[in-house]
């Protein structure tokens, strides 16, 4: 379904946070009809690179390291009189981290 660009809508811009404020390393994800979409999307972005982290680091506070080093910062931004929708991925990936530490506590590698 194409967008109607005349009505209220959502952008998202990810920043890396391995290169912090550097506009040439950022992208845009275009065109969200509602609130909760975005947030979803936003959520699966910061929750992906979680995930990954958690393969290589064994505590909450190294994965959320880890995520603030080198992972995507996506940040909402309301077109067209959409309502505006707060989100933190930093505060997002904080309030997550614990639930990506593995619970075997093996390491990533098996050992």
């Amino acid at each position: 379904m194409k967008l109607d660009k005349t009505g209220p809508f959502y952008d998202i811009r990810v920043w890396d946070n391995f290169h912090y404020m550097n506009e040439d390393e950022t992208y845009t994800i275009r065109e969200y009809f509602s609130a909760e979409e975005v947030l979803k999307k936003c959520k699966t972005i910061v929750d992906s690179h979680l995930e990954n982290g958690a393969k290589q680091q064994d505590t909450a506070a190294e994965i959320y390291r880890a995520y603030t080093m080198f992972g995507e910062d996506p940040q909402i931004i309301a077109r067209n009189g959409a309502p505006g929708v707060e989100f933190s991925g930093w505060n997002y990936a904080k309030a997550r981290a614990q639930d990506y530490v593995r619970k075997d506590g093996g390491t990533s590698d098996g050992a």
